[in-house]
């Protein structure tokens, strides 16, 4: 079955508490929440602070999304605040293998998000240290943008690496995943669904959840 990980910049920031309360209640299995600076995407969402408050709000996974420049010298605060799985962006990471075994000494598993334009084969060197390949399925900093369809050779390719090397290492997407589109990006060898305005922007955000967890 496939991991659920609803992206919490989608959902309404007046009622945090109820949408905590919400994805706890529902089959959802993560918490997805992105951080952004406004330098390395165009746009600020969160940080620190919300996340701490999250992570007193839920029990299960929160799976933190770094999209900002130079990670490595907020690693310990985002341990701190709760994250379980921290994620770093290829493309901010010069020392990337660097940054891996640093999150990995915090005791949080390590996690790397691809833009839609990097190749997978630019993660052969590492792929042996990374538990989470995030597939960005649209361009990073702004959600309700249209799933790019090239994801799905990606997902394929990078599912080939990691079998071939007898690795576990999970494969995210993230962008654009609705429910007419998800069965495909899981049949091509995703195991993590993230869904911010398909989940939250429905009618019945628990029913949504639950058909996507039954695909």
């Amino acid at each position: 079955m496939p991991i659920i990980a609803p992206s919490l910049l989608a959902s309404n920031f007046l009622a945090l508490g109820s949408e905590c309360k919400m994805l706890n209640e529902s089959e959802a299995d993560w918490f997805h929440l992105d951080v952004m600076d406004g330098i390395f995407v165009p746009n600020i969402s969160f940080g620190l602070p919300v996340i701490e408050q999250i992570r007193t709000a839920t029990s299960k996974i929160c799976d933190v999304h770094l999209m900002i420049e130079r990670p490595g010298e907020y690693a310990e605060a985002f341990k701190k605040a709760g994250a379980d799985i921290l994620t770093v962006h290829y493309e901010a990471c010069p020392h990337l293998h660097r940054n891996l075994q640093q999150i990995k000494s915090l005791e949080m598993k390590a996690g790397v998000a691809l833009n839609p334009h990097t190749p997978v084969q630019f993660l052969e060197d590492v792929l042996d240290d990374i538990d989470l390949v995030c597939i960005m399925s649209v361009n990073p900093g702004f959600g309700g943008q249209s799933f790019i369809p090239h994801t799905i050779d990606k997902i394929r390719q990078l599912k080939k690496m990691i079998k071939d090397r007898g690795l576990h290492t999970l494969i995210e997407i993230d962008g654009g995943v609705t429910l007419t589109n998800a069965k495909a990006i899981l049949n091509a060898g995703a195991d993590v669904l993230v869904a911010g305005n398909t989940v939250f922007k429905s009618e019945n955000p628990t029913a949504t959840i639950a058909a996507l967890k039954a695909l």
